[in-house]
């Protein structure tokens, strides 16, 4: 628990305005939405929500749901009996039951399905759920807090997130900064995370910056947030002699003269159509390929119709009916 809070460091406006408000509200039994980019402490600021709360010596549960299919998702939150599915040769506890009393953390929560998300609405609301392949309802005392780095309300006008959902998790939405909205704290996490480094290689004490590793740190913006700040640092740390200044910060550690040259854009976009990631709507990826081969065909041909459909190995009337199929606006005349 100590070690989760102290790792929170800053004193920039913007970070102590959101640890305010993770101070308010962390007393209530009420869902929490945060929100931001990736590596800006979102994991972090929810432990904190938790052991700032009535519920900080009972269970808190962290989970990733976009690391977990949508098949097995369900399963770990709910849990399953025995024989809901094949392989399940006994039943199991989902998050949700076992976070009874406590805290239950959600991270990347835009990436579920609309099923999760009705049955995670049902929690909220009712505390109860039913196990996969159980008719038995159960019932858990769960605080859900959740987190994103979506536009959720851009999702649920699009129809691709419940509104309902949204509506009851955000009673309050933390917001954090991104760290180049941040950047006086900068130096005091770099230098925390070289203490840190040092400490991990046995090393008695850290040197400091350079004069020209704090210009380096200081010009980047940081786009991976604190989480790449600490990968910088760390790697710049273990790389310089345990008694020197670190003098040399290396940003990308891909950068290399032997690097790889880069593929012709053609195959890079080529094999990517190739292996889409799942799960997927194969009907809705087909479509999407189908409009983004056309619509570059078009390009490349300067809207000569004939000449992108030879592009694409179409005659010009096959072309021109996947133009009126999708409606992309170019059947009129070459």
């Amino acid at each position: 628990m100590v070690r989760e809070m102290d790792r929170l460091v800053g004193e920039s406006p913007a970070f102590l305005a959101a640890l305010d408000e993770v101070s308010a509200v962390a007393p209530l039994e009420k869902p929490v939405l945060i929100v931001g980019e990736r590596g800006t402490g979102k994991e972090l600021i929810a432990a904190r929500l938790h052991y700032l709360s009535n519920r900080w010596d009972a269970t808190f549960l962290k989970m990733n749901c976009a690391a977990i299919s949508d098949s097995l998702l369900e399963s770990e939150l709910f849990g399953h009996e025995a024989g809901a599915f094949t392989g399940a040769t006994r039943a199991h506890q989902g998050r949700f039951e076992r976070a009874d009393g406590g805290t239950l953390f959600l991270d990347e929560l835009a990436t579920t399905s609309a099923l999760v998300q009705e049955k995670i609405l049902r929690v909220i609301e009712y505390g109860e759920f039913e196990r996969l392949g159980g008719s038995k309802t159960l019932r858990a005392d769960v605080r859900l807090i959740a987190a994103t780095n979506e536009d959720l309300p851009r999702l649920a006008h699009a129809g691709k997130f419940r509104r309902d959902l949204l509506d009851r998790l955000a009673f309050d939405v933390i917001t954090l900064p991104p760290l180049r909205a941040r950047s006086e704290d900068i130096p005091l996490l770099a230098e925390y995370f070289a203490i840190d480094m040092a400490t991990e290689l046995g090393r008695d004490y850290f040197p400091g910056f350079a004069p020209a590793a704090q210009e380096r740190l200081a010009s980047h913006d940081w786009p991976g947030n604190v989480r790449e700040l600490k990968n910088v640092v760390e790697r710049a740390v273990y790389r310089t002699p345990d008694d020197l200044p670190v003098r040399e910060v290396t940003i990308d550690p891909f950068d290399s003269p032997f690097r790889p040259e880069e593929e012709d854009p053609a195959d890079t976009v080529a094999g990517a159509a190739a292996t889409p990631g799942l799960p997927l709507d194969i009907k809705q990826t087909v479509r999407q390929l189908e409009i983004d081969l056309c619509n570059t065909a078009l390009a490349n041909a300067r809207y000569n119709q004939r000449k992108a459909a030879e592009l694409v190995g179409l005659t010009y009337h096959q072309f021109r009916g996947y133009l009126r199929k999708y409606d992309l606006g170019h059947t009129g005349d070459d």
